[in-house]
This record gives structure tokens, C-alpha cells and sequence, in this order.
């Protein structure tokens, strides 16, 4: 790619730092001509799929929610419903409201420590948020109260903040109280006033004006914003159901990355936050629609660097419907159920959920209770191939700025996918003998 600059430009990070997992960056601007712009992933593949084969279908979510530390509920929940589709079990009404509650709490833990412990050290000109909070302990402290909230919603339903021990094939084997939720309930509630200031905070930031056209991703299903299930729905248009997702995630292999990387309709897409805003903006509850507003967001974004922004958006949807799922949980009463039973012992099913980071499939072929073959479709997997397109895009436009300030624009780039690196390394094809 030609540039309009005849300098040499070579920008080389081992490693990006404030992301989870090892990521290296690499560009090469030579003589005005872009040679090289990578998104190295040198993480070690983890071999998700063959840990789960030969193992019972009941271990699987205790194994998947061990993929990753900060979306243990999303791998957990997109585990069981893919071991539920292929067994033939369906689930009460009031399992599936706790498992969306469940992940609404992980999606409001993992945005707020995105939001503030990752992305708000660049917008506010900190290394980190270790001078963050020496210098603005007051935005620090905020942003552990809502943690705490929300690792404490998590905990009650599933058993425990991490790696959820409560969720199990048919249900639950585990309650919270009607006195638990209601407390919880009464602390989101009291949450609204963090989120105010965290929306009056980012407000306030400035956040790099940058845009390319891409194709975003996002499960859908009518009357609700889609976070488990629905259809897989592009912004470039089309549906189609859950069990085609391999013929949306075209999954390939690059000669950087021990990461795959996935393309649909154009050379890459976008899941996440700013996607399903996109996809789902319709059904977002009131007070998000406000604070869209209030952040200048619309389903017409296009800027990368705003991902977090569009988070922020969900952060006050997830709170809101976290509080309304509770409050029908508590009208109806907190009863008692025995996991509901399979109908077949052998079957093909996959799940799927919104991860914080975007769409997340499980797909298991079960056969006398045992896991004969997983595969397992990663968010920011997804992800890589439109961070890549969008790196050499920016590239050229700021080709000019001292080595720093386009080290700088690249990680605050890479950083705003809110990437979970190690997660994205899986190889489908190896065996444990």
C-alpha cells in the first residue's frame, strides 16, 4: 500500500500491554510503501476442543468456563445449551431468566473493567491504573463499586464470581434466596448514580476520530437485545440460525498468529459491543437509548475506537434489565427445581451467547455421554482479521506523528476490541492420544 510520505517508519511492541494474553505489534513503512502491518498472536494454542473430547457431557461447562477467567459464565452458559440443543433438553422459564441474569453480570464486570482499568488510563494520559488511582482514586473507587456489584450478582446465582459451579445441564443445582436478590436488586439500583458519573466521565473524554466501513456480526431475536441464542445477523444483511455459524466464521489460518481468523460477506468483520449496538439498537432499554445519546452514539458509528463507548451504552442496559429480571423473579417467587432431564442420550447441538467481547460458539457431538468431538468459535478470533484491516487503514493517516504517538493510536486501537488473546488460540485438529 502506498503512502503519502517517503519516510521510514518501523513500529515493533513485544508485548501490547493492558489486553489479555500475548500480542505482539508489527509495521514496516518503507520508502512511503506500507510492507508490513501485523497483529502478531505468539500465545501458545491452548487445545480447548481436545481437553473436552472423551470427557462426560456433565463436565463440559466446568471445563469450557476455564477457557477464559473473565467470560467463565459466557463459555459456561454457551457450553450447556450446546450439550442442552444436542440433548434434547429444554428449560424452564425460570432457568433461562437466571442465566440471562447471570450474564448480564458478567457482561456489566467485564465492561467496567474494560472501560476503566484498560481504556481510561489512555483517555485520561495515564501509563495505567496504578497512577490512575493515586491521581483519581475517586474514578477508581467508583469503577471497584460496580465491580463488586456485579461479581456479587455473578457469585449468588452461580455459586461463585468465577468459573460458575451452580449452572449445570437442565438448570441449576443451586438458588440464591428471594433476601439475596432483593438485596442485589436495591444495589443496582443504587448503581445508577456510578453510572451516571461514568457516563458524565467519558463524556467528557476525547476519544480518536477514526472510521472504516466494515460488516458487524451480532446474534438477534425479536422483542429483546440478544444475548443468548436468536439468529446470526449482519449488518450487511442476512440471518441464519445458530447451527450455520461455520459458514459465518469461515475460519483461516495466517502465517502470524497462532490465532485463526474469520471473514463473512467482506475481508473481515466486527462482534462486540459496537455489533450488537448496530444489530440490536432498537431493543435497548430507555436509559441507554439516553446515554447513546448523551455519548453521541448511533447505529451509524463506525469508529473503532468507540467500542468502549457503545460498552458504556450496554453497561446501563445490562444494569437495567438486570434489575427488572430480578424484580419478575421476585414477584413470581424463587422455587425450587430439579435440573430438567435429557430425552436422548446422543445428539449434535450447538449454543451460542454474546460474550463482553462478542458472539461465542460451542458446537458438541455427544454419543453415550461422552463428548466425541467440540469446536469452539472465540470472540476476538472473530475479531483479528477486522483489527488487522482497520490497522492498515489507520496506518497511512497517521504516518506522519512521531513513533510514539503511532505506537500509541495502534494500541489504543487494538485495546478498544477489549481483545482476549489467549482465548483465541485453539486448534481444532489436534488429538491427545
Amino acid at each position: 500500500m502506498a503512502i503519502q510520505t517517503t519516510k521510514d517508519v518501523k513500529i515493533n511492541v513485544h508485548h501490547l500491554t493492558r489486553v489479555e494474553g500475548h500480542g505482539n505489534i508489527v509495521v514496516n513503512v518503507r520508502e512511503g510503501i506500507l510492507e508490513q502491518c501485523d497483529l502478531q498472536i505468539i500465545e501458545a494454542p491452548r487445545f480447548f476442543e481436545a481437553l473436552l473430547r472423551h470427557r462426560p457431557y456433565e463436565h463440559a461447562s466446568h471445563i469450557a468456563s476455564r477457557i477464559c477467567g473473565i467470560c467463565a459464565v459466557s463459555h459456561a452458559t454457551a457450553s450447556l445449551r450446546a450439550c442442552e440443543n444436542a440433548l434434547g433438553v429444554e428449560l424452564s422459564e425460570q432457568s433461562v431468566l437466571l442465566r440471562k441474569l447471570n450474564l448480564y453480570a458478567e457482561m456489566l464486570d467485564s465492561h467496567i473493567l474494560h472501560m476503566y482499568m484498560l481504556v481510561a488510563p489512555d483517555l485520561l494520559g495515564k501509563g495505567s491504573v496504578i497512577p490512575l488511582a493515586k491521581t483519581d482514586p475517586d474514578v477508581v473507587l467508583r469503577a471497584l463499586r460496580m465491580k463488586k456489584v456485579a461479581g456479587d450478582l455473578c457469585a449468588t446465582i452461580s455459586g461463585r464470581h468465577t468459573h460458575p459451579i451452580a449452572m449445570v445441564v437442565g438448570g441449576f443445582s443451586h438458588y440464591p434466596s428471594e433476601d439475596e436478590l432483593f438485596r442485589l436488586g436495591e444495589r443496582l439500583v443504587i448503581m445508577r448514580e456510578d453510572l451516571d458519573d461514568t457516563v458524565e466521565l467519558f463524556k467528557g473524554l476525547s476519544v480518536p476520530s477514526f472510521e472504516r466501513e466494515t460488516e458487524y456480526i451480532a446474534l438477534q431475536k425479536e422483542g429483546e437485545y440478544c444475548i443468548i441464542e436468536g439468529m446470526i445477523t449482519s449488518s450487511d444483511g442476512g440471518s441464519w440460525p445458530i447451527e450455520a455459524y461455520q459458514s459465518v466464521t469461515n475460519e483461516y489460518i495466517v502465517p502470524h498468529s497462532t490465532a485463526k481468523h474469520a471473514r463473512h460477506q467482506r475481508e473481515s468483520y466486527m462482534v462486540g459491543a459496537l455489533a450488537r449496538l448496530k444489530i440490536n439498537y432498537d431493543e435497548l432499554h430507555p436509559r441507554a437509548k439516553t446515554t447513546a445519546e448523551i455519548l453521541k452514539i448511533s447505529p451509524k458509528c463506525i469508529n473503532p475506537y468507540l467500542i468502549t463507548i457503545a460498552q458504556l451504552v450496554e453497561t446501563t442496559h445490562f444494569t437495567e434489565k438486570a434489575i427488572e429480571v430480578i424484580g419478575g423473579l421476585l414477584e413470581k417467587g424463587i422455587v425450587w427445581e430439579e435440573p430438567r432431564p435429557i430425552s436422548k442420550d446422543r445428539g449434535e447441538g450447538v449454543g451460542a451467547c454474546e460474550a463482553p467481547r462478542g458472539t461465542l460458539y460451542h458446537h458438541y457431538v455427544i454419543g453415550d455421554g461422552m463428548i466425541k468431538e467440540a469446536n469452539c468459535i472465540i470472540p476476538t478470533a472473530q475479531n483479528l482479521a477486522n483489527i488487522e484491516a482497520d490497522m492498515r487503514c489507520l496506518v497511512p493517516n497517521i504516518v506522519d506523528r512521531t513513533p510514539d504517538d503511532i505506537t500509541l493510536a495502534l494500541e489504543m486501537l487494538i485495546r478498544a476490541y477489549d481483545p482476549c488473546i489467549s482465548c483465541s488460540t485453539h486448534m481444532l485438529e489436534v488429538r491427545f492420544v
